[in-house]
């Protein structure tokens, strides 16, 4: 008897984790460095801001590396289905720390706000401020593509997060030009920007997770066309009940269709197995379970 599903090793996906993995790790450890230094040396506080959420990516990034190599692992004993739910649970992860940095900009952007501000150097800041915002540029576009290979909601946060750090290190730039032609406050308040946009980009990225963390289920348009191509199957008379949730990042289907009340065990199996393998070739299903009932006029 096997207690736990049936697992094929997927290694072009294996590959696309290890890859995102590597790029998201090495690049925000390199930029935590290297905007905390200087940050230190100009005394910038919408730089300091932007070193608060690199330094959570580094730590979103440490749990990326471990939920994605628990995700990998095959089905056992403990975990009979697999071990999906850890996939978004790293993209809840994420969006937390990306909460906490939001949080720390917007507390340091407030201080320096009541301080009266400061005049920012443009050369070192600039500099390193837009060499971020192109390495981020780089990162966002290359995660994205393992993303919408992989259909990983972790991957997905992760890009979220690369394309708003893109946006903060912009705001963050603008706040020391601003400082030096318009007032020393425009320093303090680019940092507010940098903060809100990381709180819009966490609650998206942890709504998304949450659900499928809390078993949420499909929505309308993605139910009618699971609907459909059970409908679509010969021998189906009817989609009788239909029911999902989510299993980690993907569904798992409960369908109760109709067949003929004259339809022999055979007929029946065969019909079940010619359902079953349509569901679960659609991207959005991880497995699909089908009870046959017969047709009621």
């Amino acid at each position: 008897m096997q207690y736990f599903r049936d697992h094929k090793p997927d290694p072009e996906r294996n590959h696309a984790f290890r890859t995102a993995v590597f790029i998201t790790l090495a690049g925000n450890i390199i930029l935590a460095i290297s905007k905390g230094v200087v940050s230190y040396i100009s005394g910038s506080i919408a730089l300091y801001a932007d070193t608060a959420n690199s330094i959570s990516d580094v730590i979103y990034s440490i749990a990326i590396t471990w939920g994605l190599w628990m995700i990998q692992r095959p089905p056992d004993m403990s975990h009979p289905q697999g071990h999906a739910r850890f996939e978004p649970l790293v993209g809840l992860v994420v969006s937390i720390t990306m909460g906490i940095a939001g949080y720390e900009a917007l507390r340091s952007s407030f201080n320096r706000f009541l301080a009266g501000g400061s005049v920012i150097a443009l050369d070192l800041p600039s500099i390193t401020l837009l060499a971020s915002a192109l390495i981020k540029a780089g990162m966002f576009y290359s995660i994205t593509k393992l993303a919408q290979k992989t259909d990983s909601p972790s991957l997905k946060a992760t890009a979220i997060d690369h394309l708003s750090d893109v946006l903060t290190s912009a705001a963050a730039f603008g706040g020391i030009l601003g400082s030096n032609i318009l007032h020393p406050l425009m320093d303090p308040i680019a940092g507010f920007i940098v903060s809100l946009w990381i709180f819009r980009a966490a609650f998206r990225a942890g709504k998304e997770n949450f659900g499928f963390l809390t078993g949420a289920g499909a929505d309308e348009k993605l139910r009618l066309k699971i609907i459909d191509t059970a409908n679509n199957v010969d021998g189906v008379l009817n989609v009788r009940h239909m029911m999902s949730d989510y299993v980690g990042p993907k569904l798992l289907v409960d369908l109760r269709i109709n067949l003929p009340g004259n339809a022999s065990l055979d007929e029946v199996h065969a019909v079940e197995e010619r359902v079953i393998t349509p569901m679960e070739a659609l991207p959005e299903v991880d497995r699909a379970y089908v009870h046959v009932e017969p047709f009621d006029e």
